[in-house]
């Protein structure tokens, strides 16, 4: 069975390793074992539209792997990985951003304008450019808009930003801002949205969908909730109702027992006087017969 070298589909974005896997499948392991590695690495390497290999370490200014072959590259990222120069950058035509942050790179910019003709958004942020005049050969990348020098030195110089500007006239953004000190939006900082993969912008929308859904079933399971409540508020109010009402029957059977049992006591006492009146009647006339 074939094995493609595993570091090197790793290095690759999310989206390159689907188009790793959609080619070998395409291909079969059989035709892929009968090429072999180095040539199924080319094959997948012109696929790749973005290529993020921050905090690698180069090899004498070189990143072992990346060649001319990602002829469809248009987004690279070397963040940290130890540059000294771009001398070593392969031919990369249609390359649009390139982020080259935190690296140790002084000069020899020349062999930008002729490898990555394309070249739209440049970020050199922490590196070691020290003077303008190390920048000019960037006057030869025609199609340039965005230049990053954040935490260079160059940027402590007395005018800078009029100097570069007058330098690279097909700048629209240096550091994030215009020549107005107009921030980019963020599309322009972070890099021209069409270097993304269209199945990972879907991949997005459809999380967003399902979020919004959850949202929605959130919200309906809540005003469901309320309406219950609403309605046992009703059912308790009524069930008090009900035991007020019986509280109060029963109040008056209560009063009613009462004077029942007044009345009584009054009949009792009223035939005990009577008794007691006619005893003394009788009384009376026993002694008028003696």
């Amino acid at each position: 069975m074939f094995v493609a070298d595993p570091a090197k589909v790793r290095s690759c974005s999310s989206s390159a390793r689907r188009q790793w896997v959609v080619a070998r499948e395409d291909l079969g392991f059989g035709a892929a074992a009968a090429m072999g590695a180095h040539s199924l690495v080319d094959l997948i390497a012109k696929l790749v539209k973005e290529l993020v290999l921050d905090n690698c370490r180069s090899n004498d200014g070189k990143i072992e792997g990346l060649t001319a072959s990602f002829e469809s590259l248009e987004f690279l990222s070397m963040i940290n990985v130890m540059l000294t120069s771009v001398s070593n950058l392969p031919k990369l035509n249609k390359l649009r951003k390139l982020e080259l942050s935190d690296n140790r790179i002084s000069g020899g910019l020349e062999v930008l304008a002729e490898r990555t003709p394309s070249l739209t958004h440049l970020n050199l942020s922490g590196n070691k450019i020290k003077d303008i005049n190390t920048l000019e050969p960037l006057k030869k990348l025609l199609n340039l808009r965005s230049l990053d020098l954040f935490n260079c030195e160059v940027t402590n110089l007395n005018d800078y930003r009029d100097s570069m500007f007058k330098l690279l006239p097909q700048l629209t953004y240096l550091d994030g801002y215009d020549q107005d000190d107009q921030e980019a939006p963020d599309s322009d900082v972070e890099g021209d949205g069409d270097c993304l993969d269209d199945d990972d912008e879907e991949d997005d929308d459809e999380e967003n969908e399902d979020v919004e859904e959850e949202e929605e079933d959130e919200d309906d399971e809540e005003g469901e909730f309320d309406v219950l409540d609403e309605e046992d508020e009703d059912e308790l109010g009524d069930d008090d109702d009900d035991d007020e009402e019986d509280s109060a029957e029963e109040d008056e059977d209560e009063d009613e027992e009462a004077d029942d049992g007044e009345e009584e006591c009054k009949d009792i006492v009223q035939g005990q006087k009577r008794k007691r009146t006619q005893e003394d009647d009788g009384e009376e006339d026993t002694e008028d017969d003696e």
